[in-house]
């Protein structure tokens, strides 16, 4: 038997046109629709595999929001801090520190929130919070409808429609069957760069083993009685929380770390598998079954060791989506390297700046040899080498693995978003093609969208 099948050609019906199509509706590709739109471009299509927007900060339940300050400046704003005060609007919807103790050193501030992740560093307090991912999915609702996106849900995208080197949409498939849409320029927020990919854009997706981004997951929630009691009890009783933090990675045979959420009665289990790739349907697959297969162990052990502030508890909930960290990064006419992240490398066509931060390695620890100076991000990293018309944004940026592992959280893949959808709508308003579009515009444009840029 042929180990392949040879598909029919066919006529694919173009079904709508579009200034700017974003594909993928993650943080990226939220924070790119809504820029384009608020820079002018008229018609804004989002193109989105699943029932509800948000991606990883919403399905995948990536629910910390970290670093957003950088001493007492706050350096991520714009689209991500104006959805961070909507949620904080809403009962539940958020939990960090105030706006108005970003920096301070006082002991009380300090000492409260140095024990949650990133809260604080060097002695101050920085600006971030977890959220809840179903009211998050809401509030990104609210802000795309007021943006007047067009949004098709429920479609996965196939591949780019390319006329030479120029982009000139997708073809995605549905329940409907497969449709194109076209469009002056796209922007691949997939977070696997997948339409990058299929458009033949080079990239690179090795990754150094032990890296965050060279690991997957599948996050869960758990209903607890009070997580803040859990986490007075891990403090004053740091050993014999070791103990048991230890037995509950052995319970489930891979890295798990407990975190906060927007409720005190809801915890949230994070996760770190290696050895598989997040292009792969069957490492995809073993990843949802080994963690599956092992929660209500995790849940059980809690339960039989009565653990303060945890017990009783149930499952709450799973992630509707895999927790993938990192795979293609598309080369772009800039690289962001590690040595860039280290020294703090100023670029002229500067698009966000983002606050150092400590990321937890794929065993579960710390990263404490973290950078100290912000990580400017070049609007050439966003801008594909060898094709026109297509940028990036998200976790695909062009980079190398290292930095890459530093820079595609949930608050760095909105600022980026964000820069590339407001360069779509400078490109479109000059009549430009995106690889050529002047970068001081799409600062000014940023700047005018309450973005810090120095």
């Amino acid at each position: 038997m042929e180990n392949f099948i040879l598909e029919p050609e066919a006529r694919i019906e173009v079904i709508d046109h579009a200034d700017v199509l974003v594909i993928g509706g993650g943080p990226a590709g939220i924070a790119a629709v809504i820029a384009a739109a608020r820079a002018g471009a008229e018609k804004v299509i989002l193109l989105e595999r699943y029932n509800h927007l948000g991606g990883m900060a919403t399905g995948g339940q990536v629910i910390l929001i970290p670093s957003l300050s950088y001493k007492k400046e706050m350096m991520i704003k714009g689209i991500m801090l104006e959805a961070i005060e909507r949620l904080e609007a809403i009962p539940n919807g958020y939990f960090g520190p105030s706006r108005e103790i970003t920096g301070s050193e006082e002991p009380e501030f300090v000492g409260k929130w140095q024990h949650y992740f990133n809260m604080t560093r060097n002695g101050a307090v920085c600006y971030g919070g977890y959220t809840d991912p179903e009211i998050f999915k809401i509030v990104l609702q609210r802000m795309i409808e007021e943006a007047n996106v067009k949004v098709y849900l429920h479609s996965i995208a196939c591949r780019a429609v390319c006329e030479g080197e120029t982009v000139r949409g997708v073809s995605f498939e549905s329940k409907q069957g497969r449709n194109a849409i076209l469009a002056d320029v796209v922007i691949d927020c997939t977070g696997d760069g997948d339409i990058a990919a299929s458009s033949g854009a080079a990239f690179q997706d090795a990754f150094l083993d032990g890296l965050r981004n060279a690991s997957l997951g599948v996050v869960y929630r758990l209903d607890v009685v009070d997580f803040t009691a859990f986490m007075d009890y891990s403090i004053k009783n740091s050993g014999e929380w070791a103990v048991h933090s230890k037995k509950l990675n052995d319970t489930a045979g891979f890295p798990i770390v407990l975190f906060p959420t927007g409720r005190k009665d809801v915890a949230w289990v994070d996760n770190w598998i290696l050895g598989h790739n997040c292009l792969k349907v069957a490492d995809l697959t073993n990843v949802e079954f080994m963690v599956r297969r092992t929660i209500l162990d995790v849940v059980n052990y809690i339960n039989d060791n009565k653990i303060p502030g945890l017990y009783p508890a149930t499952l709450h909930d799973t992630a509707y989506q895999t927790g993938t960290r990192g795979s293609r990064r598309i080369l772009g006419k800039k690289v962001l390297t590690i040595n860039d992240v280290y020294n703090g490398t100023e670029f002229d066509d500067v698009v966000a700046v983002l606050p150092s931060i400590e990321v937890i390695t794929a065993e579960g620890g710390l990263n404490n040899e973290y950078p100290e100076k912000p990580t400017q991000i070049p609007l050439g990293a966003l801008q594909v080498a060898d094709k026109n018309n297509l940028l990036v944004a998200g976790r695909c940026f062009s980079s190398d693995a290292e930095a890459n592992n530093l820079i595609n959280l949930i608050p760095h893949c909105f600022a980026m978003g964000q820069a590339a959808g407001a360069a779509a709508a400078v490109a479109l308003r000059a009549d430009k093609n995106t690889r050529y579009v002047e970068y001081r515009q799409v600062q000014e444009a940023l700047r005018e969208q309450n973005v810090y840029l120095p």
